[in-house]
């Protein structure tokens, strides 16, 4: 594909080349992605589906531009999922929203070559200039086999290059690779089609280039799937699929079937000859002293994996995680605030009083500045998750966690949806289409928004900074390893976890009875974490918030300051309590009352509903508007100013460490996330799942915090 002049010039690069990058989970892909891109990237979705969609750009070495797009990991473009569809549609040039690749870049995983080379097959089926960025040598090495990559680049017949993305090996060599590649000649199909279904494949595929005047090499693959799958699934065939075509389909499956051959099993074993032949022509035995009885990665499966310790591994992990987040973030955090509180000062001194300095101060800086002062714990988390996953240590515990998953009717792959929760839940729901079983999929669907999502973060650093006293729990020798607020911080996490499992165990024995399914992971090697990649997810991550402060958290605060600010008798200011806001939460206390909770913090939980973490922007922006008259010396402490809260009726403080935990409490299990919402009323096409998942969280959360509110009171924690 060649550029418009206007895009050359403006690039400064003599062409385009459109790169689409494919490969097998866990092949080092991603890594490779970032280390061609850096921060040149952005993330979003494929329009109309949940797919995510990761593109970026590098610079080759002729000066040009490579457009390159992360494809989702994938096994095979067999499709059986969005993710194979959407890699079909992409490749093919099927989507209008996506740009038709000019050359495939396969990442192939040295250390699982022939699982690997699997999807390589079905991609050279394609026609499309291919290639290949052979990866993890050094982890087969370790495993006692050395692939030799010029035997493999003439055994397949495209370009095969040795890449170690993570430290920088490789990459001018699949730089110069991908600048020629827009001369390469297109590769054949590498394996041989058996004779015994050649006739049907032959006739199908040439009445698919009759009909819908598609590259002969594209309706090659679109009937092969027809005649695999025997349904409607390949990427032409998802909009329309003539009687014709499906009568000769039909047709085929009925006269093979008496035959007694089985279309797909002969297919696939074609497809492993291949794959066994070149695998037998290219891979060599390393040296002796590498090819040990017992590998590294084993060794330190057996403490991961151990049925007692793993265990204790996952869940001290978890605790030093989160501790460390809400120690080290604290600092910058207060730095933040800080500057914010400098800002509102500055701005008391040099504006003119009115609607415009009240709305910037009270508004503004008493919502967003709140909020925003909360960004370093929020990366801290970005960066804690990215390492670990990096490691290899993810998939482990996923394993480990699916004896217990499995119990409550949740499937081991639904691990990697809850964890993807703990930063949001929108990408945990969205993960769930890997899921093939339908009810395991719905349950995880239902309770991966009661793990505690990043946008809880907030409200819990906001009440635990507060009110629980910053006691030791837990030393070594002098080193304090967990603090009260530490633990009361890590416990809302695994409140959040025991929610989902207890849910899920009812859901399974309930609504949605079903055998727990069988789960099957590959665990990838163990690997040191990249501090880039961890940095580049940090960043991205801090986009993504910043521009949410920016607009969704700014737009409710400006709203919620108006409503708390109006109506005004004459120039006076009316007492929040009877403005507009405080009317709403006069009107709501009563159902909340019971929880511990007064008007005040209804005005946030109603307004919450929108995300999570405005309940903090939101009682920023009405302690801010309570203590505006008279005081100039810009935005208020707003912890300091809770803590100081007296109720007119009762006398005594509205806050307690006892209401701080129910807050909490509330927080991790009512749904107060209207994007969520829409993403699973998308997942599961229909309202009937998300109303009830808003009805059963909604009266959850309501239950659990009286529970708690009401012994608390009984044991004399009310204080």
């Amino acid at each position: 594909m060649t550029s418009t002049s206007s895009d050359a010039a403006a690039n400064g690069a003599s062409s385009f080349v459109a790169v689409a990058i494919v490969g097998n989970p866990n092949s080092g892909k991603t890594t490779l992605f970032n280390a061609l891109t850096g921060l040149r990237q952005k993330v979003g979705n494929y329009p109309g589906v949940t797919v995510e969609k990761k593109e970026g750009r590098c610079r080759l070495p002729d000066g040009g531009t490579a457009r390159l797009l992360d494809l989702p990991g994938l096994y095979s473009l067999t499709p059986h999922s969005p993710d194979e569809t959407i890699a079909r549609e992409v490749l093919m040039g099927l989507r209008a929203d996506t740009e038709v690749p000019d050359v495939v870049l396969n990442v192939v995983d040295a250390s699982n070559l022939e699982r690997n080379l699997y999807l390589t097959g079905q991609l050279l089926d394609l026609g499309i200039p291919t290639v290949i960025a052979l990866t993890m040598t050094d982890s087969a090495a370790q495993a006692g086999v050395q692939v030799d990559a010029t035997a493999l680049q003439t055994a397949i017949g495209v370009p095969v290059i040795v890449v170690l993305a993570g430290q920088k090996v490789g990459i001018p060599q699949l730089l110069a690779a991908l600048e020629r590649s827009k001369v390469l000649v297109p590769p054949e199909p590498a394996w041989l089609v058996p004779e015994k279904i050649r006739a049907d494949l032959d006739a199908l595929t040439n009445r698919l280039v009759a009909e819908y005047g598609i590259k002969q090499r594209f309706a090659f693959v679109e009937a092969l799937t027809l005649l695999m799958q025997q349904d409607d699934r390949a990427a032409y065939a998802t909009e329309h699929l003539s009687s014709g075509v499906r009568e000769q389909v039909k047709d085929a499956a009925e006269r093979l079937a008496q035959d007694d051959i089985d279309f797909a099993a002969a297919a696939i074993a074609a497809r492993y000859d291949w794959i066994a032949h070149v695998c037998n022509g290219v891979m060599r035995p390393h040296s002796e002293r590498h090819a040990a009885p017992v590998s590294a990665n084993d060794r330190i499966d057996r403490v991961v994996m151990h049925p007692v310790f793993g265990y204790i591994l996952f869940f001290g992990l978890m605790a030093v995680m989160f501790q460390t987040i809400f120690t080290l973030g604290q600092g910058p955090a207060d730095f933040i605030r800080d500057k914010i509180k400098d800002l509102g000062e500055a701005l008391g001194r040099h504006m003119a009083d009115g609607d415009l300095k009240d709305l910037i101060r009270s508004g503004v800086l008493g919502g967003v500045g709140t909020t925003l002062s909360f960004l370093p714990q929020i990366l801290l988390l970005f960066f804690f998750v990215s390492l670990l996953e990096d490691t290899g240590y993810m998939a482990r515990a996923a394993f480990l966690m699916d004896r217990l998953m499995s119990k409550v009717g949740l499937h081991g792959k639904s691990f990697i949806p809850l964890l993807s929760s703990f930063a949001c839940a929108i990408p945990g729901i969205m993960a769930t289409r890997t899921i093939g079983d339908r009810k395991a999929r719905l349950i995880t669907i239902l309770v991966a928004p009661l793990m505690s999502c990043s946008a809880r973060l907030p409200v819990y650093l906001l009440m635990t900074s507060a009110f629980v006293p910053a006691r030791p729990v837990l030393h070594i020798g002098r080193l304090t390893v967990l603090t009260l607020p530490g633990l009361t911080f890590v416990s809302m996490y695994f409140l959040g976890m025991i929610a989902a499992f207890c849910m899920a165990g009812i859901f399974h024995r309930t609504l949605l009875k079903g055998v727990s399914p069988t789960f099957m992971l590959e665990l990838p090697p163990y690997r040191m974490p990249g501090l880039k990649a961890a940095g580049i997810q940090m960043v991205e991550r801090a986009g993504l918030f910043v521009k949410r402060a920016s607009t969704v958290i700014l737009t409710t605060s400006m709203v919620l300051w108006g409503l708390a600010t109006f109506p005004r008798n004459g120039h006076e200011r009316t007492p929040i309590g009877q403005s507009y806001v405080g009317h709403i939460g006069h009107a709501i206390e009563p159902a909340i009352r019971p929880l511990g909770f007064d008007w005040k913090m209804g005005i946030g939980i109603v307004s919450s509903f929108v995300a999570r973490e405005i309940f903090v922007s939101s009682m920023g922006t009405v302690y801010n508007i309570e203590d505006a008259d008279g005081n100039d010396k810009g935005r208020v402490d707003l912890g300091e100013k809770m803590k100081s809260d007296v109720s007119p009726i009762t006398g005594k403080k509205v806050y307690s460490p006892l209401v701080a935990v129910c807050l909490m409490i509330y927080y991790v299990l009512a749904m107060q996330c209207m994007s969520t919402v829409a993403v699973v009323r998308r997942e599961t096409n229909g309202w009937k799942w998300p109303i009830f998942q808003i009805g059963y969280m909604t009266g959850l959360a309501w239950l659990a915090t009286f529970v708690a509110y009401h012994v608390g009171v009984a044991m004399g924690w009310g204080n």
